[in-house]
């Protein structure tokens, strides 16, 4: 019976190697007061010892308003500047990193912005926003950060930036940054 429990326990412990890199992405390391193995009703108990081996996603990210973003912003002349018109984008899929526990956070930013002398071009835009996938930043900096690089660029007559990020521990966030031209 004792050998039928060690085999037991050695399949789920190599089924588990190959599910290694995911656990690790979710867990980011074990719970500081958690033990490294686990119950498992299946095998007795279950080695997780590898997740303290691992270091944690959070150790090296930058908490600041500083960001290094390497894709600059392009743009090309607005094609018609004597009419005030709205251009509405959207990127449901934007991602960054939390740099308080290293774990992803996923979000839909919205642009709404009238433009001036130019427009943003969309390709240069769309590299832009997943530059922000391994920031470790929190969402009112990237809201802002999003806004402030884009005025730079484009010199909208007016333009609002809207953060609506998915739930973490049951609460959703929004952050909305605007600007208004002179």
């Amino acid at each position: 019976m004792g050998t039928d429990k060690a085999q037991t326990s050695r399949a789920v412990s190599s089924s588990l190697q190959g599910a290694e890199e995911v656990f690790y992405c979710l867990l980011a390391g074990p719970h500081p007061r958690s033990p490294t193995q686990h119950r498992s009703s299946v095998a007795g108990f279950v080695d997780f010892s590898w997740c303290a081996r691992r270091p944690r996603y959070a150790r090296g990210l930058a908490v600041s308003s500083k960001i290094t973003v390497a894709t600059p912003l392009e743009t090309f002349p607005n094609p018609r500047p004597e009419r005030d018109y709205e251009i509405q984008i959207r990127c449901p899929e934007f991602t960054s990193v939390c740099p308080k526990t290293g774990l992803p956070d996923f979000g839909e930013i919205s642009i709404n912005y009238v433009p001036g002398t130019s427009c943003v071009e969309l390709k240069s835009l769309k590299f832009y926003l997943m530059s922000y996938r391994n920031a470790g930043v929190f969402y009112e900096t990237v809201t802002n950060r999003i806004l402030d690089d884009l005025v730079a660029a484009c010199q909208p007559r007016r333009m609002r930036v809207t953060g609506a990020f998915t739930a973490r521990g049951g609460i959703t966030t929004s952050v909305v940054a605007e600007y208004t031209g002179s």
